[in-house]
């Protein structure tokens, strides 16, 4: 029984441990460079905010992985005309990526399909804001350590963000993170 019982507790352990190498929780903070792209827009500029959130990395093959997130991000595009307010919109992010390890465990491209929902807006009174967006995301992560990472990407809006007009989100976020 003595055997049986620690023949199940090694079986346990080594399935558990190996899960962990499988399977990484993490969080990430950073900047966002956001424009607004699209029909009739001029006098706009780059407008700086911040992203933050928790990640989720599953290991698929030895050099893949899918890392879905949720994120809370600020986006939008700064207003270059007096008495406009800028206009910021805030989202619950949730990229689905998929991250391709070009050097194992250091280098990953990563690319795939976010989902954004609308938290709350500050736009100019004409603006009538779409309560979700569908965007492409692309870019590079690097593993600094076991836990420290880096990530830049680029997001491209594939929606309107606006009801009124052809107008999309464009956003480069820097990201830093850690992983447990």
């Amino acid at each position: 029984m003595k055997k049986l019982l620690l023949i199940c507790s090694m079986v346990l352990l080594t399935h558990a441990t190996s899960n962990a190498q499988f399977l990484k929780f993490g969080v990430k903070a950073g900047a966002n460079f956001n424009s607004l792209e699209g029909d009739d827009i001029s006098g706009l500029d780059t407008y700086t905010s911040f992203h933050f959130g928790a990640t989720l990395e599953f290991k698929v093959l030895e050099n893949l992985s899918i890392q879905p997130e949720v994120l809370y991000s600020s986006q939008g595009a700064k207003v270059n005309e007096e008495n406009v307010r800028d206009i910021n919109f805030n989202y619950i992010t949730v990229p689905a990526l998929a991250k391709i390890y070009l050097i194992s465990d250091k280098l990953s491209l990563e690319a795939g399909p976010q989902f954004s929902f609308l938290v709350n807006e500050s736009v100019p009174d004409q603006f009538e804001s779409k309560s979700f967006d569908f965007a492409a995301v692309g870019g590079l992560g690097f593993q600094f350590t076991d836990n420290i990472f880096a990530q830049a990407r680029y997001v491209l809006g594939l929606t309107d963000t606006s009801s009124d007009a052809s107008i999309k989100n464009r956003v480069v976020q820097i990201s830093l993170g850690y992983r447990f």
